[in-house]
């Protein structure tokens, strides 16, 4: 950077010098020698006051620079120095001053947004070939009781399982569960997920760390959220037009005199009541199915006869429907269910894909099982138009159905049977093919 007035000054020094210089030469060859010292003196007066200024100068720079280079912005220029001779210093250093503020409370506000969410947080930044902490979140402290240490190597005497599992696959991304003991407490398990990055120089490895309990609780909470959202919304149905239609007829029934229009509204008032509570009792019964699933009742159950039982039910409606059926299902094996239970999630399913498979022209509904890991499978396809991506994590969700006539507890009853029987029961979809998937041990 340029600074003409530092070099106009040092020029007339330097100048001033020469001359002084000079003088003291010619003094002393014209033979004033007394003179000439005199001259000279003063010469090397000028000397010094050059070198401490030029001095000063570079010594203001120096300590300038060095406090960007180490990022310590608490110096503070004074007036006289915001211009003249350091003005563009003096806007270099408070354009990276500025710059290093928002860099610290973008950081702050990283680190409190770190520290308010659940889950346990851990960057770790590559120095060398070791790892530093970066950022250890409130939650991971709190919930591993790990003070905020600075290095890997210390994390490594308070959580040794998590550190052990990381170095084993060589701190590269993985996901998957681990138990750890915390203190002297029962082994936990944890859900871990890690990522890793880079940016310019540097390599951040970032650790998440979920308890499954906890993961578990909040899906929970979730459903039965869901689940009081739809209670509510079933019941207001009802008990609105009832406690419409009730002051109306107390209306009616309060007049001095009744003409025949109003036998009429009381008969459609009454007859809407009983109508609404019908409803409001079936809801009601649906309710009590799911909430007081008894206990299966398992026997040895031969798969053909289970299958042959429900296809004598099931096959005038697929007829009716037009629907191909593709039974592939031939296994004399037997296994150890509650028949009547089993039958009632078969044609849950079955009813489900008739249901999928209205607006198709062609239609076709493949049964088929498979034994896998001491596990049996069976298999109920469609070729339906799946089930919406809005909508796939409702499916099982009670009294939720796309249907105007559906209760919306067949999947959700059926899924209780299955899991009753030690089981589970999932799904896959694409735009061609919808498969419900039953799993028994």
């Amino acid at each position: 950077m340029k600074n003409w007035k530092f070099y106009n000054a040092l020029f007339v020094r330097v100048l001033f010098v020469m001359i002084l210089f000079l003088c003291s030469v010619l003094l002393l060859y014209k033979g004033f020698r007394f003179n000439a010292i005199l001259v000279g003196f003063f010469v090397l007066i000028f000397l010094f006051e050059m070198y401490f200024f030029v001095k000063n100068q570079l010594l203001f720079y120096d300590k300038t620079i060095n406090s960007i280079l180490h990022n310590d912005f608490s110096t503070h220029f004074q007036e006289e120095h915001k211009k003249d001779n350091f003005k563009s210093l003096y806007l270099l250093y408070d354009t990276l001053k500025v710059q290093k503020q928002e860099q610290t409370s973008k950081e702050l506000i990283y680190r409190s947004i770190l520290n308010s969410i659940d889950t346990a947080a851990l960057i770790l930044e590559k120095d060398n070939d070791t790892w530093s902490i970066f950022i250890m979140n409130d939650c991971f402290s709190n919930l591993f009781k790990v003070p905020k240490v600075s290095h890997w190597k210390y994390l490594k005497n308070y959580i040794p399982a998590l550190c052990s599992e990381i170095e084993n696959v060589g701190f590269t991304e993985l996901k998957t569960a681990i138990s750890i003991k915390i203190e002297d407490q029962d082994l936990q398990t944890f859900m871990l997920q890690t990522s890793h990055t880079s940016t310019y120089d540097k390599e951040y490895f970032i650790i998440l760390l979920d308890s499954i309990q906890r993961v578990i609780e909040k899906k929970e909470k979730e459903a039965w959220i869901n689940l009081m959202k739809i209670i509510s919304h079933e019941l207001m149905n009802s008990l609105t037009p009832i406690r419409a239609l009730s002051q109306n007829l107390l209306h009616i029934v309060d007049q001095e005199k009744l003409e025949e229009d109003d036998f009429e509204d009381i008969k459609s008032s009454i007859s809407t009541i009983i109508n609404r509570s019908d409803h409001l009792q079936v809801f009601v019964e649906n309710y009590r199915k799911l909430a007081m699933l008894p206990t299966p009742n398992k026997q040895m159950t031969p798969i053909n006869a289970l299958f042959e039982d429900c296809l004598r039910i099931m096959s005038p409606i697929l007829k009716a429907e037009g629907i191909e059926l593709v039974n592939e299902i031939n296994s004399s094996r037997s296994i150890l269910i509650d028949k009547n239970q089993m039958e009632q999630v078969i044609i849950n399913l079955i009813t489900n894909s008739i249901h999928a498979l209205k607006e198709k022209t062609e239609k076709k509904l493949i049964l088929s099982s498979y034994t896998e890991n001491n596990r049996f499978f069976i298999v109920i396809s469609d070729n339906g138009r799946g089930v919406d991506p809005e909508i796939r994590d409702k499916v099982f969700l009670p009294f939720f159905t796309t249907r105007k006539d559906g209760a919306g507890i067949g999947l959700t009853l059926s899924k209780n049977i299955i899991e009753a029987h030690g089981g589970y029961l999932s799904y896959q979809t694409d735009e061609e093919k919808t498969d419900f998937v039953i799993c028994l041990i």
